[in-house]
């Protein structure tokens, strides 16, 4: 074997460089910004990458790069093909919105302001539309109705920048794959499940979905308020019944995946940590279960469902250990499909419901909107990796939740809209990771809540004894700072960038909770309050909260954070988005079962299974060390 050549550690450096740069997906002589916040700030793509046009010359951020691990004889899966595509601004744009946040002073806005019409958000009969497939034919190969499909694609992106501004838009879905994901869910599903943020609902709901499922597809839509437990009862009723009210042939679903325990807005301070339990108490399946018997009308027997909820009901309320022991057993009872990419053959939509007797329930929505958690509260425990960082879901999957009921996680698609931008990051659409200029969202937020207050801010620029009364965005971050320690590696000066993420964090948990409300409500709200729903709803919250409460001694623990900034090491922000969800584990449906993860783990995770005589080194290629 020749021996190597050695060389400088410049040329060292250089070579680690284009590596990474390989890895990242970028052409050669395309290199990261150095100065950027994070490493993929500043890529630097020439024109959109939906695999359709050369000639649209918008700029395209790609959000979620994931390394390209190829091995020698593999087909090599892009993991970027279904990654988000933004719109990306411009670095003029971003400065003029960083002056904005360091100068406005913040007044708070009335009442009238939190209210959201969806007339507002999506303009009825505008171009503000999702993508459909095009008309094809058997006489059509692969490659021209993939060929259709993106010069479809791309006519319904010059229509939309033609009538409006970049700046009057929001954030939204510039990747074909991630569309033509949703195609096929809609092809295959008998009943759409339409999964909104009940926070911001209108945000979620697109009325042209609505039009093309009930009228051209002539299907039903099921629209799920999820994450009730994050707003006041008469706010989950008024927004049920504004969209009854608006799409009457809608059936709309309260659920929530995790109760919290309390609605104090002193628990900003707490936080919740999960200790890997397998069983979850869900609050909403029998209410899908009465829209879907009502929907299929006996024509599928759901009693298997019916079951199971009794089932689960009744487990979650054994000891720990019987609980366990329980779902052990039960632990090959959902049947994975993972749909590759034969999924997006040519092949006619299926026109039959109810095919073989299963209901298929296909699952759909923005990012961040719960779809996967919902689908792990709908089983029981968890199939699905669920992640705050939107995007996570890459490609559908189906799930049998019982022989007759088939369940479809579709990835999260943000639709067009007029929304404001710095609401679509508050609602956790946009990856608060990859925000070049959180200081504006930060700002939206502190006029519609006092934020100084809950988080018990000191004005940065204040004298002791001399409370300040004038805020700007920029002085809340820094305050923020300040009080949790955040400083700049060089110079030790306040991280605005890292306090302004921790706070925008804060607000897509529901630890710092802003709450739209539907038109009218301001004035209707002692009606709303008084309606005989708003303590129907309000009853069943707080049963579950007293079930999570009794479970909580071994499932969570709460952990205050420091007011003074010490902190502890896991409690620490990171620039990327937090390491401590559950997407660390893998679905043991997935292997056809698997062991359940204890109540509480010992320092070093013990493997189960196959993995447990093996060396685990010895599982890794050449390249991934």
């Amino acid at each position: 074997m020749p021996r190597k050549r050695p060389f400088s550690a410049k040329q060292k450096k250089k070579q680690l460089q284009d590596k990474r740069e390989r890895k990242r997906g970028l052409p050669d002589g395309v290199r990261s910004s150095s100065n950027s916040r994070s490493g993929s700030h500043e890529r630097r793509e020439d024109h959109t990458d939906t695999s359709d046009s050369e000639s649209l010359s918008l700029q395209v951020r790609k959000l979620n790069q994931q390394p390209a691990v190829r091995r020698l004889g593999d087909r090599s899966y892009d993991p970027n093909r279904y990654r988000l595509h933004i719109e990306r601004e411009s670095r003029e744009e971003l400065e003029r919105r960083k002056k904005v946040a360091q100068e406005k002073i913040l007044e708070p806005v009335p009442e009238s302001e939190k209210e959201l019409d969806i007339q507002d958000v999506y303009r009825s009969g505008s171009v503000l539309d999702f993508p459909k497939r095009p008309s094809w034919s058997y006489q059509m190969s692969k490659e021209q109705l993939l060929v259709r499909e993106e010069k479809c694609f791309r006519d319904y992106l010059e229509g939309i920048y033609s009538t409006y501004q970049p700046s009057q838009l929001s954030y939204f879905e510039h990747n074909l794959e991630t569309w033509r994901q949703l195609w096929r869910v809609l092809e295959m599903s008998d009943i759409i499940l339409l999964i909104t943020d009940v926070r911001h609902p209108v945000i979620n709901f697109s009325p042209a979905l609505y039009d093309f499922v009930t009228k051209e597809m002539r299907k039903n839509l099921i629209l799920v308020l999820n994450k009730i437990d994050l707003a006041p009862p008469a706010l989950v009723v008024a927004w049920k019944h504004y969209f009854q009210t608006h799409f009457p042939q809608v059936h709309v679903v309260c659920f929530t995946s995790y109760p919290q325990q309390s609605q104090d807005p002193s628990t900003v301070f707490k936080k919740r940590r999960k200790r890997r339990k397998g069983r979850s108490t869900a609050m909403g399946p029998e209410q899908l279960l009465h829209a879907c018997e009502t929907i299929t009308a006996g024509k599928v027997d759901l009693s298997s469902w019916k079951e199971k909820i009794e089932r689960d009901a009744a487990s979650a309320h054994l000891p720990a250990e019987d609980s366990d022991e329980e779902e052990d057993n039960e632990g090959t009872a959902v049947l994975v499909e993972h749909q590759t990419d034969v999924a997006m053959d040519v092949g006619v939509p299926s026109q039959e419901l109810y095919k073989d007797g299963v209901l298929t329930v296909g699952c759909v929505g923005f990012p961040n909107v719960g779809k996967s958690s919902l689908m792990n509260g709908l089983v029981g425990h968890k199939v699905v990796s669920v992640s705050r960082t939107p995007g996570h879901t890459k490609y559908f999957q189906t799930y049998f939740l019982t022989p007759t009921v088939r369940l479809c996680d579709c990835p999260g698609l943000i639709f067009p809209s007029l929304v404001h931008r710095e609401l679509q990051i508050l609602s956790g659409i946009y990856p608060i990771a990859q925000i070049q200029e959180p200081y504006n969202a930060v700002g939206y937020l502190a006029s519609r809540i006092p934020i100084q207050a809950l988080l018990k801010l000191r004005h940065p620029n204040t004298e002791e004894g001399k409370p300040e009364t004038r805020w700007c965005a920029w002085d809340i971050c820094e305050a923020w700072a300040e009080k949790r320690g955040y400083k700049t590696a060089k110079v030790a000066r306040n991280d605005v960038y890292r306090a302004a993420n921790s706070i925008l964090r804060l607000a897509v948990d529901g630890r710092l909770c802003l709450c739209m409300r539907p038109p009218g409500y301001s004035t209707q709200k002692a009606m709303w309050e008084h309606h005989p729903e708003t303590a129907e709803i309000a009853a069943l919250q707080e049963a579950h909260r007293k079930h999570s409460r009794r479970s909580s001694e071994e499932e969570e623990e709460e952990e205050e954070i420091s007011s003074s900034g010490e902190e502890e090491d896991e409690e620490k922000d990171r620039d990327a988005d937090e390491e401590e969800e559950e997407e660390e584990e893998e679905p043991a449906a997935s292997s056809g079962g698997g062991s359940s993860t204890p109540a509480q783990a010992p320092p070093r995770r013990v493997l189960k299974g196959k993995f447990s005589s093996q060396n685990l080194f010895a599982l890794l290629g050449e390249d991934e060390c």
